[in-house]
């Protein structure tokens, strides 16, 4: 699992975090994949490409999981 750290922010966008995890190559693809239903925050489907994560949110994506510290 990895982590992605806030750093004095209180949150980042889903579509935001799945490209600076670099799992996706751009911010089309990611809204992509979210609209597809393959993102999954906190065990469930998450459509909203947006979506406001903060600390201890965890998001699942092609066999990665990250959680938000």
């Amino acid at each position: 699992m990895q982590t992605f750290e806030l750093e004095g922010y209180e949150f980042v966008e889903l579509n935001k975090l799945l490209k600076i995890m670099q799992l996706v190559g751009s911010g089309g693809e990611a809204k992509q994949y979210i609209d597809e239903g393959l993102v999954l925050v906190n065990g469930e489907v998450e459509t909203q490409r947006r979506k406001k994560l903060r600390k201890g949110d965890k998001v699942e994506f092609n066999q990665e999981q990250i959680q938000i510290t």
